[in-house]
Parts: structure tokens; sequence; C-alpha cells
């Protein structure tokens, strides 16, 4: 319990409000946990960072820009702020929800160079490497009974391989395809995927449950089979080696973290010897104190404790603290 009471303990409200919930189980109701929360939304980075989740934002102009709105609104839905939380929330996820393709894939504004396939113009279209974050946000901040978040969801799961989810952008986006071979599955994409879907199935009817279980399914199928063949194989430029396994938040690409977390999420696979195994080489990263500290950071996000590589993470250990009690550990 020493770790957790440093967590409570931290001067991090996100930290401490997910703790008390995710960790020891305490409900919304709880007067620990409405003080937590209540110091959280009025928390001034917390605030700054709804502020920066304006949508739509510039133009994306590369899938892992940390600074970008789409990243601060994902993050905030990682703390467990809700739509009704605040008026610009509310105004974000509108935004959102206005700008749905004919395909039913959630619309950003992106900017691709015509090298990679695109008009260089900034253009309302979506991409298999943004789409799934999107209905991540709109899902977990409460917003899944919309009709339009149905639509998304069974775009999501039609789009499923037999290998898991390959690169994929709207068709008015041509011939842009991402560096690697089209038969090949994009690892950021089943990352997305399978953390979107997550939020979905607890609302859904049997038969449309099965269906995004299936596609689930062979995402992690697909993140956990690169694990095991990380030595050998890299998609679209997507290793497992070093940087890979270093620690790193928030969650916006392709790492060891991200791929836990996500895989976290389905309890058909924590079991599974691979996913154990990647869970070994998060947890050897802790200090003597059972804390972890970032292995990388993201410079747009420098001021909060997990982009910082000198100190322990609230944050960060809060986040393998979870995954280890899904896991039993």
């Amino acid at each position: 319990m020493a770790v957790i009471d440093w967590l409570l303990t931290s001067g991090e409200p996100w930290t401490c409000y997910r703790a008390l919930v995710d960790l020891l189980d305490r409900p919304e109701s709880d007067a620990e946990v409405l003080a937590a929360r209540d110091a959280m939304l009025t928390h001034p980075q917390v605030q700054a960072l709804i502020a920066t989740g304006a949508w739509p934002g510039p133009a994306l102009r590369r899938h892992n820009d940390a600074g970008h709105p789409l990243y601060a609104l994902a993050t905030l839905a990682d703390f467990g702020l809700k739509a009704d939380d605040d008026r610009r929330l509310d105004a974000a996820l509108d935004a959102i929800l206005d700008h749905q393709s004919p395909e039913g894939a959630f619309q950003a504004v992106l900017n691709i160079a015509p090298a990679f396939g695109g008009s260089g113009q900034d253009a309302w279209t979506w991409a298999l490497c943004d789409t799934p974050t999107l209905l991540y946000i709109v899902l977990a901040m409460g917003r899944g009974a919309d009709p339009r978040v149905s639509r998304a969801v069974d775009h999501l799961v039609g789009a499923v391989a037999a290998n898991g989810y390959r690169c994929m952008a709207a068709p008015e986006l041509g011939k842009f395809h991402g560096p690697g071979r089209r038969s090949d599955p994009c690892p950021v994409a089943n990352v997305y995927a399978v953390k979107a879907l997550a939020q979905a199935s607890a609302s859904l009817s049997v038969q449309r449950a099965a269906a995004v279980a299936g596609a689930v399914a062979a995402a992690a199928e697909m993140l956990l089979d690169h694990w095991q063949r990380r030595a050998e194989v890299k998609y679209y430029l997507f290793g497992a080696g070093t940087d890979y396994g270093k620690l790193k938040y928030p969650f916006v690409w392709y790492d060891v973290l991200h791929v836990a977390q996500v895989l976290g999420e389905c309890p058909t696979v924590r079991a599974d010897t691979r996913f154990q195994d990647m869970l070994d080489a998060i947890e050897a990263q802790a200090d003597a104190a059972g804390r972890y500290t970032a292995g990388s950071m993201y410079q747009a996000w420098k001021g909060w404790s997990f982009a910082n590589k000198k100190q322990p993470s609230p944050w960060l250990t809060f986040c393998v603290l979870r995954i280890q009690r899904r896991l039993g550990r």
C-alpha cells in the first residue's frame, strides 16, 4: 500500500481520483472520490488542457503530434472527464460528432503532403491512425448513445482484416498509404482500434458485441504476435525495440505502455504468456519503491510528471499498477 499512498498524496488530483476508483474500488459517490474529482476539474493544468482541446484546432500534419488537440482530449478522457464537466468539452464533442464521413468514420482536419499521396491542403477527412482516437474520446466522455457513434463503431468493426487493422484512409485521399505493404497490419492503428472498441462493447446488443469482440481479438493477436516476433518483424516502420520499450505518456504512438494498457482492457488476453512477458518488461523498470519514471517524453507535455525523465511519475506508476491489478498481480 505504500506506493498507493504515494499516489494519493502526490498532489496530482487526476492520479488520486483514478487510483481511488480503479485501484481501491471506491464508488463515484465516495466523499474522497468526489473531492479528488472536484480538485482535478479545477486544477490549472487540467483547465489549460481543456482549453488546448478546442476542436478541430490546427490541421494535423503528422499523426504523432503530441501537442495537437486530439491528444489533449484523449488524455482528458483517460483522466475520466465527461462531456458535462465543462461546456468547452461539450462543444468539442459536438464538433467531433458533426464531422462524420459517409463511411461512418469521424473526421479531423488533416494536411497530407503530396509526397505521401495527399493534396497538401487542409481538409476534413480521416485515416485509421486518428479516427479511432476520436471514437474513443466520444465514448469515454459519455456520448455513446448518439446514433452517429454507433455508425462509427460499425465502421471500425467492419474495417478489420484477418491479420488485424491495416493502413486505411478515406476514399478521397486516393493513393495515401503508409510506408509498408498493403497486406501488412499497421501496429498503431491496431492499438487505437482496441482502445476505442473496448469502450464500445458495454452498451451493444449481443450480435454487435460479438462482432466487436472478433475485431478486438484480431487486433490484440496482431499486437501480441508483434511483441513475440519483435526481433525479426517491423511493420510500416513500427518496430518493438529499445524506444518501444521506454515508458511514455500520453498515449500518442506505438510503445510498450500504450500497448499493455489497451491489451489490459481485454480479459481474453490477460493470461496470454506473451502479454505476461510484456508486463515483465515494464515491471523491470520500477525503482526500489515500486515507482516508475518516464524513459522518454513529449516536449509538448513538459511540466507534467510523466514528461520528466529524472523523477518518478505518480501517473505513470498508476498506469502500471492498473495493468498489474487487471492481471491479478
